[in-house]
């Protein structure tokens, strides 16, 4: 569940139900994205990423079987983020 498989929808069609209080969140560089992980088992299921700061990134890896019934993956340049997110036209 550790290799994070994003997944972005509309921050409106996200809705946890339940484990707030098992959350803490981890905010550095710019402070835009937040990243929410479990505090006992340190699993980021979902976060508001810097990318899409509207939007709310879930790992797809994290949910139960059948909830996503297809998706494309696209590979990204993390090691050159701003380059790599300008050219997919995600930040200016």
């Amino acid at each position: 569940m550790t290799g994070y498989l994003h997944l972005i929808v509309e921050r409106s069609r996200f809705r946890l139900l339940q484990g707030e209080d098992s959350l803490t969140t981890y905010r550095f560089n710019t402070g835009t994205a937040q990243h929410r992980f479990c505090k006992v088992c340190g699993i980021k299921s979902f976060y508001v990423p810097r990318s899409h700061p509207d939007g709310i990134s879930v790992n797809a890896r994290c949910l139960d079987p059948g909830t996503v019934t297809a998706m494309e993956a696209k590979p990204f340049d993390g090691s050159n983020w701003e380059q790599s997110a300008r050219e997919e036209k995600w930040a200016s």
